[in-house]
């Protein structure tokens, strides 16, 4: 395939060539121009016919041209190729008297040469245009510095994808931004693309070269319009547009831009984010998985203010709820999304706000009473590791104390699904917030020895989530607003990370498959570098690393771990119906009597204020729990055996 279209450009050749001799035969063998009182000049006549027609195709290179991609200039400049081929073969034909010939045959050849011609290229773009429907969806994006006026000159730009979305972009570009931008050229790897044309456009390559194109022409603004393309290449072009100082725009997820049903789609492409570096692909839900699970139902959605919470409960607002109840204890989160969802659905799902701390069994027994859900989504935690270290009674009082009350009580007023949202710190956990959220899922996995249990209950671990309260990623930004530095507290971390929408879409997913008390875990792709994060999130800022924004190491904080895991055992897993999201198999386990009495010692120990009897009674019921030195010293010290060997775990 890659050597048909290498070749492309003389296979057309001799299709033309071939179709030309085609539409000579048949002339001769009808002999409707009277061909064969003069056959000799009829075969000189057509050589030179098609002499010219070449020439003038080379003329307005009409052979650099992408049929596929083709308009009305493409097909204009090849008809005008071929009446002067005509017109200047019948002046030769005139002024040799050695080879008169009647001129209805060369008009005639040339008319029937043209249209075979046409029609080759017409049946081909159709074909193309049938099976290749997947890249046609790649047309729809823009770019919004046009719309909001954030330049004002002309602007070259640079296309990176000669594919159907490129050219997508520069017919939007023409047609509505021709005032404020220039498409200066499109830059490909296929071999076949560089060095034509497309639509006056030329496109050059590869894309590894871009540094050198660039610096042909003031080009302002680089667009990236290959949303498939490889995480590698990607990394390289914000990398090289970065030294360039050239502005680099990307094109977004192009069924996302079908499902806003706008019609400004140069408005949609939008700047290089960080997890568009993060090497794994979108995780989307299917919402009829969900309508059966959700409709006419009321949902509890606990923590339901905070970053995953909140997202939970934006992605089921339009899934036909009998209710929706928000539970927070944060007044002001929980009020500010109450007022986003009614301007969005108004009357249509019933909102209900309620503020309290599931820590307080009171309060929460009086939720379900009043409202008694059919569905829990758990997302109430205190998450901040170096805080829950030094406040161990806070940390199991509403992580452990407070998720025991809402199982209690799912089971009691019989709902049908309860999701708990965990942690891949509560893997192997290091310190206290893991330790919480990991007995947490052993509690999760005791109900699954309850006999006639009413409730389905499931737990849903995942990595760090971008953009969430108190990430790193916000720190990182607020360091660069400031000029630096950006502190990491050691440059060996590694840790998995996924989208807020992506964590919600991954909970909405194991509430639906919810059953037998499963710990439900997401293919996350590659762990990713913190020094390597925090270098892209300076260059996609337009600085550059240790120049103009340095970056300091601190020092490990207390119950932090080297890298973070996502399974107890690796490589023990079972898949599901469900691309990317796997069960965890063969965790320890812990039975309703073994809880009821690590519950009661709790509460003994946390109504007394005693942190460390409640950290040694971690450690006591959770056989996973290790302290940091002795994960990390096992790290480095499997660190060093794989450098020996040949493999550096931080750059897997």
């Amino acid at each position: 395939m890659n050597k048909i279209k290498k070749y492309r450009k003389r296979l057309l050749m001799l299709a033309d060539l071939i179709l030309f001799a085609v539409s000579f035969i048949v002339l001769l063998l009808t002999d409707i121009t009277g061909l064969k009182s003069n056959i000799q000049g009829a075969v000189i006549n057509s050589v030179i016919l098609y002499i010219f027609v070449t020439v003038f195709q080379f003329a307005f290179h009409i052979n650099e041209s992408l049929w596929r991609y083709a308009e009305a200039r493409e097909y204009l400049c090849f008809c005008l190729a071929s009446i002067l081929g005509c017109i200047s073969t019948l002046i030769i034909n005139m002024a040799i008297n050695e080879m008169p010939l009647s001129s209805l045959f060369i008009i005639t050849l040339s008319i029937c040469s043209l249209v075979e011609w046409l029609t080759l290229r017409l049946a081909y773009r159709a074909f193309r245009s049938t099976f290749d429907i997947d890249k046609s969806r790649n047309s729809l994006f823009g770019i919004k510095n046009a719309v909001n006026g954030e330049y004002n000159l002309v602007h070259n730009i640079v296309i990176i994808g000669a594919g159907y979305s490129g050219v997508t972009l520069l017919s939007e570009i023409t047609r509505n931004h021709s005032d404020i931008y220039k498409v200066w050229a499109f830059i490909d790897d296929d071999v076949s693309k560089i060095g034509t044309k497309l639509r006056g456009v030329p496109i050059m390559g590869p894309i590894n070269k871009l540094p050198e194109i660039l610096k042909k022409s003031p080009v302002y603004d680089v667009i990236l319009a290959i949303p498939s393309l490889e995480l590698e290449k990607r990394r390289n072009i914000v990398n090289m547009c970065g030294k360039l100082q050239c502005k680099l725009r990307i094109l977004p997820d192009t069924m996302m831009v079908m499902e806003n049903s706008t019609s400004n789609f140069f408005a949609e492409t939008r700047k290089v984010k960080i997890e568009d570096l993060l090497g794994r692909s979108t995780i989307r839900f299917e919402r009829g998985s969900l309508d059966g699970l959700l409709s006419n139902k009321t949902v509890l959605v606990t923590g339901g203010g905070g970053s995953i919470g909140s997202e939970i409960c934006r992605q089921i607002a339009s899934l036909e709820l009998k209710r929706l109840v928000i539970f927070d204890i944060s007044e002001n989160d929980a009020y500010l999304l109450m007022r986003s969802l009614k301007q969005i659905y108004g009357n249509k799902v019933d909102i209900v706000v309620e503020i309290g701390s599931i820590a307080d069994e009171t309060r929460v027994n009086e939720l379900f009473n009043e409202y008694r859900p059919n569905v829990v989504f758990h997302a109430a935690a205190h998450k901040h590791v170096p805080l829950m270290e030094m406040n161990p009674c806070e940390a199991v009082r509403n992580n452990i104390l407070g998720t025991y009350n809402l199982i209690r009580k799912a089971e009691e007023y019989k709902c049908e699904k309860f999701v708990q949202i965990s942690t891949d710190k509560a893997v192997n956990p290091t310190n206290i917030m893991g330790a919480t959220k990991r007995y947490c899922e052993m509690m999760i996995k005791s109900m699954a020895d309850v006999e006639k249990c009413p409730t389905d209950f499931a737990a849903v671990r995942f990595g760090n989530v971008l953009g969430s309260n108190g990430s790193v990623i916000p720190i990182f930004m607020s360091q660069i607003e400031h000029g630096g530095p950006v502190t990491i507290t050691d440059k060996r971390i590694i840790r998995y990370f996924m989208t807020i929408p992506e964590a919600a879409a991954l909970v909405l997913k194991a509430g639906a498959m919810a059953k037998n008390a499963e710990i439900y875990v997401l293919d996350m792709g590659d762990p990713i570098k913190i020094i390597d994060l925090a270098e892209n999130l300076i260059r996609l800022e337009g600085y550059t690393p240790y120049d103009e924004i340095d970056i300091v190491e601190t020092g490990l904080r207390p119950g932090e771990k080297l890298y973070e895991e996502l399974l107890i055992k690796d490589g023990v897993h079972s898949s599901t119906s469900q691309d990317k999201i796997f069960i965890e198999q063969n965790s320890e386990t812990i039975n309703r009597k073994s809880v009821e009495d690590g519950i009661a010692l709790m509460k003994k120990y946390v109504n007394n204020s005693d942190n460390e009897k409640v950290r040694a009674l971690l450690h006591l019921l959770i056989p996973t729990y290790k302290t940091p030195e002795e994960v990390n010293n096992r790290v480095e010290q499997k660190a060093a055996e794989d450098k020996e060997a040949g493999f550096d775990r931080c750059t897997a």
